[in-house]
């Protein structure tokens, strides 16, 4: 059917004569595309059927702040340098990082040998595939993440999904996200390191011997006060430090700073002039004694914040909490077959329709069949062929 104008000189054919080869062609569209279905779904079945084992955890949370920063008021000068003031901030993008990291894969290869799972020779292979069968999921909302583990076997995905949790646990307690954490780890390297020193301070101390003369100079209320103003001065060295790495040189606050630790070194330079004029004997004593002292002050100092970390630590939940403890799963996850079957048939439908409207409209616009041999002759032309 074509269209006609006045003069009776025939034109292409409308949208109602494609609308008609449509209509009869019916029975080939519909049967060609539930037969597409069908046979995708039939394949379906000979693909290993995929579990998936799903588990819900509450990490640990960011504090308001006020523990924190009371600690690190009552530090003062140590601020600077623990965690930078309050300025680090949880979020579950780094929670997500931290369960999708190349350390947590490599965990997992070793402990469920997938190397030999998912028949890969590289270990980079088998990280890409662990990868691949992983989704994790942050809650923006409730703060929830949700880690979903496929695997063939449902046993398998279970117990992988734990060792996610496992994993995600350790490496919590492994790498400082939270303020507190990172405080606590900041004052765990300082008490470790001032312990030392303070064996050694005390191991000079008493093989040092001691002279009798030491005594009039009233060593022991010297040397506290002594360490005591040694103390302020290495805090408002650290201090400065970490006004200098925050604020410009030109900063009011770092000109305060800085004169505080002048005023400081000023008065501490004078109680070390004092000692010159001790005998020798006396004085050696008296620096051992104050060196000890010193390194006592500075070892409860950096106990006592250590202790406030801590409990700051256990204040913003860094413990990780399981919500929805993994699963066996009773049913398979993929493949989908109902969708595998609707989703073929119909791309299988807008095929055959966009396949019989170009067969009308060339038949309808080369009556004579000259375009048609020539499309025909396309193929044998490709493989080197003539025409015959």
């Amino acid at each position: 059917m074509s269209n006609v104008t006045a003069d009776d000189t025939p034109t292409g054919p409308g949208a109602l004569d494609y609308l008609i080869e449509i209509a009869r062609s019916a029975r080939l569209l519909i049967g060609g595309s539930l037969l597409a279905g069908a046979a995708a779904v039939a394949i379906s079945y000979a693909v290993p059927p995929t579990f998936t084992s799903t588990t819900v955890v509450l990490p640990p949370a960011q504090a308001s702040g006020g523990g924190a920063s009371a600690a690190l008021a009552s530090l003062g000068a140590l601020a600077g340098l623990a965690g930078g003031g309050g300025a680090a901030r949880t979020s579950l993008d780094q929670y997500v990082a931290l369960i999708q990291s190349t350390t947590v894969a490599d965990r997992m290869v070793d402990q469920f040998k997938l190397l030999e799972v998912y028949d890969e020779e590289l270990r980079m292979e088998a990280r890409k595939q662990f990868w691949k069968n992983l989704r994790v999921t942050a809650g923006r909302r409730d703060g929830l993440i949700t880690i979903e583990m496929d695997d063939r076997d449902p046993e398998r995905a279970a117990a992988m999904a734990r060792a996610m949790v496992e994993q995600f646990r350790r490496m919590a307690s492994e790498i400082a996200v939270t303020e507190a954490q990172q405080r606590r780890v900041f004052f765990e390297k300082r008490v470790a390191e001032v312990r030392q020193r303070l064996d050694e301070a005390q191991k000079e101390l008493t093989s040092g011997g001691f002279a009798a003369n030491a005594l009039k100079a009233e060593p022991k209320a010297a040397a506290e006060g002594y360490a005591k103003l040694r103390a302020e001065f290495t805090t408002a060295q650290a201090r400065l430090q970490g006004l200098r790495s925050t604020f410009s040189p030109q900063a009011a606050e770092v000109r305060q700073q800085a004169s505080l630790v002048a005023e400081l070194q000023s008065q501490l330079r004078e109680l070390e002039a004092k000692q010159t004029t001790a005998k020798p004997d006396d004085a050696a004593y008296l620096s051992r004694y104050r060196e000890f002292k010193y390194q006592e002050a500075l070892f409860e100092q950096f106990s006592r914040q250590l202790e406030l970390a801590r409990v700051d630590e256990g204040r913003e939940g860094g413990i990780l909490q399981v919500v929805d403890a993994p699963q066996v799963p009773e049913r398979k996850s993929k493949p989908k077959r109902a969708l595998i079957g609707i989703g073929v048939s119909v791309v299988a439908g807008f095929g055959l329709v966009a396949w019989v409207l170009a067969r009308f409209h060339v038949s309808q616009n080369d009556p004579d069949g000259r375009q048609r041999r020539a499309w025909r002759a396309v193929g044998p032309a490709l493989l080197g062929r003539r025409p015959t």
